[in-house]
């Protein structure tokens, strides 16, 4: 018999979907988990505990959810949702929730949550598409900030191609087809005169009958629109549009260093992370999927140049990769039929973490409902291969160590995987553990993600209080040092080229990442990221609140020195790597490295103390 009180509650949800997919014992379930909460619009934001995530149901009233940096993500009225994000993935997320108008919430508790989604599987759809519906608007967001942050100098010809006042107007027209260019600047001691287009060659030349013999100074526009090239794509984009022109000469102290066409604009938009989505989801087929990833570089080349946060450039190159997977999986599944039975797919390492970089191979692998039978691996691994083998033509190369979801040793059921997690916790050796290390940095990228959070709860509850074998993947953190010598000098090594360098990767960022997952093992957070896990280590009382943030400075600051090598290695033709030669750099910033490292250096000391005792 069904609670009084539970009744009006009851009635809502029976018209509210995904509940009114649920049978009556399961509203009656969903309804006894639910608290009322009352806002006013006096209190200004809904106090959501992200590290103790519940769902909340919009019952009255008005609602915004913002970002931190109080980007608009969503409007909520009557029937919508917001906390689900945090509920799906694990992680604390630092939107913020703004009351408009007063309201109440039903709050639907974590527990119930997870048993609705594990009895429902349109339960557990719905809210997978919502979270896929707040990422694509996460990725719309970041686009935009890039479209606004973003340089003209990171999408300007250059060098300049110039020539002087008194040049004869067909040796400039034949310069401009040798470059294959549609202007040339007039320049006269390094300052800017003039410009002469395509359209000037027709229409103030050819339809005017000006001799070639002439020089350009007759036909030139004279004194043209400039732009400095720290100016903002957005400005040059209205600057040109406001005085009509399709050239824009880009100078700094009067002194041309480059040149912006309407065709570099667009280019410039199509390497846009929110373009770039959007024409990968639109791809039918993986011969054309792969021709759209060739655009990731430039990408991250835009970024790099448009001087964002390493964090940030890291999540953008991610939600692409995690993009581009989840469209094979699609036409994976379009060629092989449905899947037989609910299945996730886990990414590990970097992808996991949301810092990919400007190289990065793939790690990967496949989690399964229950044992398959033949018929059913064959079935997975088929998949896996189809995706694997697109991710690989797509830049993201085969791992060299096999950590892929098209070996048979990483295509597994969640009772398999939990058995090898068990195997690398209950019976740790060094080696194995340092081997190990990637498959806890976790994260559900496509399918059945409930399967992924009872696989990483599963693990965690085994580690946070297994001394030993936290202890070895504290021996596993301090097994590499950063490249400090005595007084402070740096350490070089020789890079793949024989050249003497730094190792920012192996040295420093790794380093960090191994830290923060032992920190999120011990104190048993779901964050994969390894700021998020600084800041639970931090609020957990293993790290002070100085060297967390000293930390997180340090990865920053490593991190962004590594892809602004990378970009100038890409601008310069070579292959990018993870190493940096110092000279390279100014003194500033190779004092700020040592720095740096030093943070790291410190932080395995403190590692070893808390920890590495146990051996």
């Amino acid at each position: 018999m069904t609670d009084p009180d539970l009744a009006p509650i009851i009635e809502f949800l029976s018209g509210l979907l995904p509940f009114d997919q649920l049978d009556d014992a399961g509203r009656q379930a969903a309804a006894r988990g639910i608290e009322i909460a009352y806002f006013a619009k006096s209190t200004g934001e809904v106090p959501v505990d992200y590290a103790n995530p519940q769902l909340y149901i919009v019952r009255s009233g008005a609602f915004e959810v913002r970002s931190d940096r109080g980007e608009l993500l969503d409007r909520l009225g009557e029937g919508d949702y917001f906390g689900f994000p945090s509920l799906l993935t694990g992680e604390q997320v630092s939107n913020r929730v703004q009351v408009l108008e007063d309201g109440l919430v039903y709050v639907l508790s974590e527990e119930a949550f997870r048993q609705l989604r594990a009895v429902s599987r349109d339960f557990d759809r719905f809210f997978n598409r919502k979270h896929a519906e707040r990422l694509r608007h996460s990725a719309r967001y970041l686009a935009r900030e890039h479209l606004s942050t973003a340089r003209i100098r990171s999408v300007m010809a250059s060098p300049v191609q110039s020539v002087g006042p008194f040049t004869p107007i067909q040796e400039a027209a034949q310069l401009m087809r040798a470059s294959r260019i549609s202007s040339v600047l007039v320049v006269q001691d390094n300052r800017l005169l003039g410009i002469v287009t395509d359209r000037d060659l027709r229409n103030r030349v050819l339809a005017e009958g000006v001799p070639v013999d002439s020089p350009v100074s007759e036909v030139m526009t004279a004194n043209p629109v400039s732009v400095p090239s720290q100016t903002l794509v957005f400005e040059a984009m209205l600057a040109m549009s406001q005085h009509n022109i399709h050239h824009l000469p880009v100078c700094d102290d009067e002194t041309p260093v480059g040149v912006v066409t309407s065709t570099d604009l667009i280019r410039a938009q199509r390497s846009d992370p929110l373009y770039l989505i959007g024409e990968i989801d639109r791809q039918h087929d993986r011969a054309a999927l792969v021709q759209v990833a060739g655009q990731i570089p430039t990408l991250l080349q835009s970024l790099i140049q448009a001087d964002a946060r390493a964090e940030e450039i890291g999540r953008v190159l991610t939600l692409v990769t995690d993009a581009l997977t989840r469209r094979l999986l699609a036409l994976a599944q379009d060629e092989l039929g449905p899947a037989p039975m609910p299945w996730c797919w886990l990414a590990f390492g970097s992808q996991a973490r949301m810092d990919q970089a400007g190289k990065s191979d793939q790690d990967n692998g496949l989690l399964l409902a229950r044992e398959p039978n033949d018929a059913e691996r064959d079935y997975f691994l088929a998949l896996a291969t189809f995706v694997c083998d697109g991710l690989n033509d797509s830049g993201y190369i085969h791992c060299p160590g096999g950590i892929m979801a098209m070996n048979p040793k990483w295509c597994l059921s969640l009772a398999q995987w939990q058995a090898q997690f068990s195997q690398w916790i209950d019976q740790p050796e060094p080696k194995a553990v340092m081997h190990a290390s990637i498959f806890f940095d976790m994260r559900a990228v496509a399918g059945r993600a409930e399967l992924a959070h009872t696989l990483q709860r599963s693990v965690l509850a085994s580690c946070k209080d297994n001394q030993i074998f936290l202890a070895m993947m504290a021996g596993n953190a301090c097994t590499n040092s950063p490249p400090l010598g005595f007084f402070r000098q740096l350490v070089l090594e020789r890079d793949g080229e024989q050249r003497k360098a730094l190792d920012l990767k192996h040295k420093g960022l790794a380093i960090i990442n191994d830290i923060a997952r032992l920190y999120a093992l011990a104190t048993g957070t779901e964050a994969v990221g390894t700021a998020a896990r600084i800041q639970a280590a931090m609020k957990a009382g293993l790290i002070t609140r100085k060297d967390a943030l000293n930390l997180a400075d340090a990865q920053e600051f490593i991190a962004h020195l590594r892809l602004a090598n990378q970009g100038e290695q890409w601008s310069r033709g070579e292959e990018p790597s993870n190493f940096l030669r110092p000279g390279r750099i100014s003194g500033l910033a190779r004092h700020q490295l040592k720095d740096a490292f030093a943070v790291v250096a410190r932080a395995q000391d403190g590692v070893r103390l808390s920890f590495a005792r146990s051996l």
